[in-house]
């Protein structure tokens, strides 16, 4: 063998050797990090086992010499990162330490991981001041919201390949730096104590990034134009601008005439609101139609639609009949009809069967449900109560259902539900929830949370539909009401199901968009299956990929958001009511894993090799 492939053969081994030591030290790290850090939750990491490809949480470089990637979200840690455990992962790109109970400063040593491109570290406990983020050159994301970090925000200037930078809900104060960075996408600093005025450089975002502070939304030093306000004049707002007396007299004269029509048009709309309401003089007939396109007609003459405020449809009860219409579906409380008026208008009429209550519970709840005004709740824009028919009107949505589109035509020729849209199905639809639970002064539930109930925005964000109806329906027999496998295990009477329900109901959506299954499914034609059993037992297996769609298996790089929406539709399902999160907590939940994941996935060209997430539930 010639010396020169003698030196080259010494060279390679010295390499590999080198790379087992490296390997060995960030394992050791991590070893010292857990065994000093408590936690909730298991992890499978050993001195025994292999670290690549096997221990949770973690990835390592393509020629596994070193850990590049630490993610350990909900694990439950809790107490202060203990000094030089981490910081000894020289070549660590991503960590993310994210929804736990951490506390204390930020760690000093992290300094040394000058390599750190991807940092989370949000809804901890971290207190004191911001890092000095010069110290890495590299960093794309970082989310250290919700913590409680105080001081100013530090000197961002010098990262130059920062994309999103998340500091909301802390307390940081003084004034906003100046942020001329190229690659910058997305902010928040909103919900923190900083005052002075947005920079320019930052105004291109949306206001919402801002809120909750004491800011100012344009430079006071910026010049006004001359068109707009003549610098030979005081402008109208200025501390310097008096009125004379004639002047303010008018003024005040003004404003009482502005307050008396103010108040004339008050008297008006209640009026016309009124007998808008009341005042439709259509008859109803009765008139044969087939089963397929039946809303019925009662004889009842003195009974018409009650249309909510802001309504601007223009039809009465007799256009509503006259209206050609298809059976949508039929649901737990009745038959949704698409209904097509003469002026082309489009609407869903419900039919509900069975209700419980008088005509006067009936009107409150309708109102307390209609008065309901958000973009992911379908808003119900009108109801009909007479002895013999209960009917309310919805805004239609063209694009359909999420249980059509989940587990419609799952044949030849399907069209797949793609990953990014299940995660805004899920993001509007806890939106829809959490803004539902407010309602009655916190006491609104929904009572009726699954898949043909969430319809898609031309967005593609869910939106909830048939809110509020439980409680006038009559209560459904037990084994009917849980044959649909969307009921909690304490909801023995469907009038009664509180919030917590209402969650277990949506964790069990979650399960549906990851698994592509139905919440009770048949295996080999008789033996039913209940979704939320079979997760549980697979995840007790310890944990492997045969839980998720193989719809999604197609799609690069969702391997953390799929092991996060799984973590928060398990939370969701818990037996004990009181130990499922609020609703509000898991939206917020949900946005995290989208707002980070989102734009934190390497593109295809830069996946990193070996990405494996496992986590187990316990």
């Amino acid at each position: 063998m010639k010396a020169s492939s003698v030196f080259s053969f010494i060279l390679f081994l010295g390499t590999i050797v080198q790379g087992s030591a490296d390997l060995v030290e960030d394992k050791l790290a991590l070893l010292d990090f857990v065994n000093s850090l408590p936690h909730s939750r298991y992890l499978n990491w050993s001195e025994d086992s292999p670290v690549c490809n096997h221990w949770t949480g973690v990835t390592c470089s393509v020629d596994e010499s070193h850990i590049i990637a630490v993610r350990l979200p909900g694990v439950g840690f809790h107490g202060s990162i203990p000094p030089n455990t981490i910081s000894r992962l020289s070549d660590l790109q991503i960590l993310s330490l994210r929804s736990n109970a951490i506390i204390g400063s930020f760690p000093s040593d992290f300094a040394n991981l000058k390599n750190l491109s991807y940092l989370y570290l949000q809804f901890n406990n971290f207190s004191g001041p911001l890092p000095d983020f010069s110290v890495w050159k590299n960093l794309t994301i970082v989310n250290l919201s919700n913590n409680g970090f105080n001081g100013s925000i530090p000197p961002l200037s010098n990262l130059t390949q920062l994309a999103a930078l998340n500091l909301a809900n802390n307390s940081l104060s003084g004034e906003i730096p100046d942020l001329r960075l190229p690659h910058l996408q997305l902010i928040n600093f909103s919900n923190n104590k900083l005052n002075g005025y947005i920079p320019e450089s930052l105004q291109r975002f949306p206001d919402s990034d801002f809120a909750g502070n004491n800011i100012s939304f344009q430079n006071p030093t910026f010049p006004i134009s001359p068109s707009i306000a003549p610098a030979s004049e005081p402008l109208p707002w200025s501390k310097s601008y008096k009125l004379n007396g004639a002047a303010l007299m008018g003024v005040i004269v003004a404003a009482c005439l502005l307050g008396l029509a103010g108040f004339a048009f008050v008297i008006i709309i209640c009026c016309s609101r009124k007998n808008h309401q009341h005042g439709f003089s259509g008859r109803l007939r009765k008139a044969k139609r087939s089963p397929e396109k039946e809303i019925s007609r009662s004889e009842e003459a003195n009974n018409r639609l009650s249309f909510f405020e802001g309504c601007n449809y223009a039809f009465d009860l007799e256009d509503l009949l006259r209206a050609s219409a298809e059976v949508l579906g039929k649901g737990t409380f009745g038959i949704s009809y698409k209904a097509i008026l003469e002026d082309a208008t489009t609407v869903v009429v419900k039919r509900l069967r069975e209700v419980g209550v008088g005509k006067r519970d009936f009107e409150q709840q309708m109102e307390i449900v209609g008065n309901i005004r958000h973009e992911n709740v379908v808003e119900m824009k009108a109801y009909y109560y007479s002895k013999d028919e209960k009917l309310m009107v919805y805004e239609y949505y063209s694009q359909g259902s999420l249980c059509a589109l989940l587990h419609g035509n799952r044949g030849e020729g399907r069209v797949p539900l793609d990953w990014d849209t299940r995660m805004r199905i899920a993001i509007g639809a806890a939106r829809g929830i959490s803004r539902i639970h407010l309602g009655n002064n916190g006491k609104l539930v929904h009572g009726n949370i699954k898949s043909s109930n969430i319809f898609l925005n031309s967005q593609n964000y869910g939106c909830m539909s048939d809110l509020g109806l439980a409680p006038v329906m009559s209560a459904l027999a037990l084994p009917i009401s849980r044959a649909a496998g969307y009921r909690a295990p304490e909801v023995t009477d469907t009038r009664k199901a509180g919030q917590p329900s209402d969650v277990f109901s949506f964790g069990v959506v979650l399960l549906e968009l990851l698994t592509g299954k139905s919440p009770v499914y048949s295996v080999n034609g008789d033996e039913m299956v209940h979704l939320v059993r079979w997760v549980h037992s697979v995840v007790r297996e310890e944990w492997t990929a045969e839980v998720f769609d193989m719809e999604l298996m197609r799609y690069p790089n969702i391997e953390e958001e799929l092991v996060e929406m799984l973590q928060i539709a398990m939370s969701c399902v818990v037996r004990e009511p009181d130990q499922r999160p609020k609703m509000s907590d898991v939206m917020k939940m949900i946005e995290n894993v989208r707002l980070d994941e989102s734009d934190s996935r390497p593109s295809s060209g830069n996946k990193l090799p070996g990405v494996r997430s496992e986590l187990s539930f316990g």
